[in-house]
């Protein structure tokens, strides 16, 4: 069975090579692949001409298990099924075991945030600066902080930040309509930090626009001389990380997406409920909220642990 396995790859790897011009390297990777199979397969008392789909799924069940990357088990995953596939081809086998086999899923990555201390300490900063600003620097100051004060406080995308329109500062309450994606329109409220940011910008706002006409005309809240007419994301983006280094974190650490994350991890961990953190981030899929789960892991531990009454006894479940 054995040197069987092994001529039936050699053929393939002759095939590849001879019909397809596989690099050496390619020839390779599929020899080392198929042969860690065959190693595998003989261990279970079988060969890659009787293997079935049970025993091809335990193959890759055990690829998973030895923490082996995804992108890994997926070339592995590749080797075996055209080698499956050629052995059905040349007649060797009567059917392809390989074909019902799922493909290993991608884990989509967790998702970039902050800790609670250091979104404080860059709040604390911009607050410090449009404090302390000069009269020619003020309503920059002030314009950084209403952002993050507004980012951290909604959750808004960047987009939906940057677009917002000046009718905002005319209107009164702790909350804010947000125009989204698909034109969609959502309610979010507004903490007291970033109602009283808001508020002291526009003042500034106001009174740079008496002498100003394109901001007296301007229709966004966070007006500038670009192409939209409004502050562009990547001077916003910009802007965040000088901010950042001054308040002494890693820019590397910091966008605006990153606060947006930081904004529904953190409502996550203080006990929110995750539809609720679904519609003030105006996703339209629970699904796509649900990466920010693994904030929730611990808490959700501590909450069996604390009130289970099984985990109070120290018992487990049958």
């Amino acid at each position: 069975m054995a040197s069987l396995d092994a001529a039936h790859i050699e053929a393939f790897l002759e095939m590849l090579s001879a019909e397809r011009g596989a690099s050496v390297n390619t020839l390779a990777a599929y020899r080392r692949d198929l042969e860690d199979l065959r190693t595998f397969l003989k261990q279970r008392g079988t060969g890659m001409l009787e293997a079935g789909s049970a025993d091809l799924s335990a193959y890759m069940t055990r690829l998973a298990g030895e923490g082996l990357k995804t992108t890994s088990q997926a070339r592995k995953l590749s080797s075996l099924r055209q080698f499956s596939k050629f052995l059905y081809a040349e007649g060797l086998r009567t059917d392809d075991p390989s074909a019902i086999l799922d493909a290993p899923k991608k884990g989509r990555p967790l998702p970039k945030t902050m800790g609670v201390d250091q979104v404080t300490r860059l709040l604390d900063c911009a607050a410090k600066e449009a404090e302390a600003a000069q009269p020619e620097e003020r309503l920059k100051r002030l314009r950084m902080l209403a952002l993050v004060e507004l980012l951290y406080a909604t959750g808004m995308r960047v987009s939906e930040l940057l677009a917002l329109p000046a009718r905002v500062l005319g209107e009164e309450g702790r909350f804010l309509v947000i125009r989204g994606k698909g034109a969609k329109e959502r309610l979010v409220p507004l903490s007291r930090a970033a109602i009283a940011a808001l508020r002291e910008y526009g003042a500034a706002l106001a009174a740079a626009a008496e002498t100003d006409a394109r901001l007296k005309d301007s229709p966004w809240l966070f007006p500038a001389a670009s192409k939209e007419g409004h502050l562009p994301r990547q001077v916003f983006a910009r802007d965040l990380k000088d901010l950042a280094i001054r308040a002494g974190l890693s820019p590397s650490l910091l966008s605006p997406h990153v606060l947006r994350h930081a904004f529904a991890s953190h409502l996550l961990q203080n006990g929110a409920d995750l539809r609720a953190v679904q519609e003030l981030l105006g996703h339209s899929d629970i699904s796509t909220t649900q990466i920010y789960t693994h904030v929730l892991e611990e808490r959700l531990q501590q909450l069996v642990q604390t009130h289970h009454p099984l985990a109070k006894q120290g018992k487990k479940p049958d």
